[in-house]
This record gives structure tokens, sequence and C-alpha cells, in this order.
């Protein structure tokens, strides 16, 4: 068997319905951070006090953070399932498959709910699994999403037990 044959013997990937990364105000702390850092370094350099170039280069530094954490996870949701995976090497960390599905709630400080993010917390039927999705915009509107994906499969997995009692 060639490769090119085995390739087309795999299932074809369902299609993404939604997917994500944490949002950019998910990471607000480190932009404060690094906004009190870069105006230390600039009144230090403005008053001729030295190692005010640190100060900058940890700014930079923790913007620099801000971006790599970001995409760290990345969120995917596709008719059969809701993924956490590693935005960088792309590799599973978590799922939950949607007829696993118990329950969803979606979770806000008043700091998130300023910005408009949230956490979407999906609960699994069988077990205590918890999949999170941290930092989420709009979370209110995934979670709709994944509760309709869930219903839809819900459905469809009652309707082929009853056709085939």
């Amino acid at each position: 068997m060639t490769i090119s044959q085995f390739i087309e013997q795999r299932e074809p990937e369902p299609p993404v319905i939604w997917e994500s990364f944490p949002s950019w105000a998910q990471f607000s702390w480190l932009y404060l951070l690094s906004a009190l850092s870069a105006i230390r370094g600039a009144l230090f350099h403005r008053f001729g006090v030295g190692g005010w170039e640190m100060w900058v280069i940890g700014a930079g530094i923790l913007l620099a953070c801000a971006a790599l954490l970001r995409h760290w996870g990345h969120y995917e949701l596709t008719r059969d399932q809701i993924t956490v995976r590693n935005g960088y090497t792309g590799r599973e960390i978590q799922f939950i498959l949607l007829n696993e599905v118990r329950n969803i709630e979606v979770r806000q400080g008043m700091v998130a709910d300023y910005f408009g993010i949230g956490m979407v917390l999906v609960h699994a039927r069988s077990s205590d699994r918890v999949l999170s999705l941290r930092g989420v915009s709009d979370p209110e509107e995934v979670k709709i999403r994944i509760e309709a994906l869930a219903w839809k499969h819900h459905r469809t997995a009652m309707d082929s037990e009853s056709v085939g009692a």
C-alpha cells in the first residue's frame, strides 16, 4: 500500500463549525504590567536614572508572552465533538463528544464581562470531566452553538434508536 492510497482510505476530518483562540482581552493583565513597565522605563529615561533600557525590554517581553500564550490553546467545534488543541503543534489536549455533553455553563467576572469574554465550561455526562474554553469572545453565543449541536446529536441518536426498536 502506498502513502497516497493510505491517505485516500483515511476518513476525512469532520468540518470545523467554529474555531477560536483565546481573546486578546484574556491577557489584559499582561498588557497592564507591560504598560507599567514601559512607563517606569520612560520615567527613568526622562530623569536620567540608569537601567531604563531593561524596563523597556521587559515591557516588550511581556507583550511577546501575551502573543505566545494566546496561541497556546486552539478551540474547535465540529459536528461530533469539542476539542482543545495545542495551537503550535496541533496535538489534541482534551475533547468531549457532543453526545456526552451533560450541560454547559458560562462564567464571567466583572472584567471579563466588560471585555465581552468569558469561560465556557462543558460538563461530560458520563464522568466528572469538564472541558474549559477560557477567554472566549462572546461566550453566550458559543454556548448556544454547542447546545444546538449537542441537542441535534442527541435527537439524531434518539431517532436512530426508535427506528431500530
